[in-house]
């Protein structure tokens, strides 16, 4: 693993979980740290101890992304400071409890964290990375962005939209020099549960993944240049074959005659 300076890493989410882990391992590959979180007191426990491990300069910006001028000063500093070459998408908040128990209020407030913030903070990173010639966006989307049934749909609906608007970044950036990774983990040690209103005891030990672990075969896909990253999925063939399928329903997504099952109940 080389420790040549890569420039600055932008990591949501930073004070506890998947975002501290990230924030670690990216310090020990050579990027210097902007960590952002709402906590300040464990955000700033996070940069000393990454600092004080890899040697590297870790800034913090105490935010509460939910919150519009906390969001809009975390925007800016995209274009102010050039050393930025990489963004990773971490902050966001999960449900547990099914629709028709939720409260409208906690959706909307996931809604605008996992969507809003995520899209809003990506399209302050990716105009400045093109025209800095190259940077890398890492979004953290969720298994239930493709089984969207296992917890509450409000929280799969948002991660499908993490997972579709990587997928089409992907596609506008590809020649742009700009590297486009999206996680999807599965269920995974981090306080996600506590915060969901569950805990992660009640959950069978051999579907629950280990959150270093997780981070580290994230980043071993982002190595790889896999667009699309499932910690756990054991066969990446399976996931190329569920591409395949829905890329093989594109061309007969819009037509214009109306398919002969639909004519004839019509005519019935």
């Amino acid at each position: 693993m080389s420790a040549t300076p890569k420039g600055t890493a932008v990591v949501t989410g930073a004070s506890s979980g998947i975002g501290a882990i990230y924030a670690d391992r990216l310090a020990r590959r050579g990027y210097d740290l902007i960590l952002v979180a709402r906590n300040k007191a464990r955000l700033d426990e996070v940069a000393s101890r990454v600092a004080s491990a890899a040697g590297r300069v870790v800034k913090t910006i105490t935010a509460d992304l939910n919150d519009k001028a906390d969001l809009k000063r975390l925007e800016t500093i995209f274009a102010a400071d050039s050393s930025i070459t990489m963004l990773v998408n971490n902050a966001g908040v999960g449900a547990l409890e099914p629709l028709l128990r939720s409260d409208i209020s906690a959706m909307e407030d996931m809604i605008d964290l996992n969507v809003k913030a995520l899209t809003r903070l990506t399209y302050a990173a990716a105009p400045v990375f093109v025209a800095r010639g190259g940077g890398a966006i890492i979004n953290i989307s969720s298994v239930v962005a493709v089984a969207p049934e296992v917890l509450n749909g409000v929280y799969g609906g948002s991660k499908a939209f993490v997972l579709a608007f990587t997928q089409s970044l992907h596609k506008e950036l590809t020649d742009k020099n700009v590297r486009i990774q999206v996680v999807l983990p599965g269920a995974t040690a981090t306080n996600f549960w506590d915060a969901a209103g569950g805990a992660v005891e009640n959950l069978p030990s051999a579907i629950v993944m280990q959150s270093d672990d997780l981070v580290d075969a994230a980043l071993a896909g982002f190595d790889q240049g896999e667009l699309v990253t499932i910690p756990s999925l054991p066969e990446a063939a399976d996931w190329a074959t569920y591409e395949r399928a829905r890329e093989k329903l594109i061309p007969n997504l819009s037509l214009s005659s109306v398919p002969l099952r639909y004519r004839a109940a019509a005519a019935a």
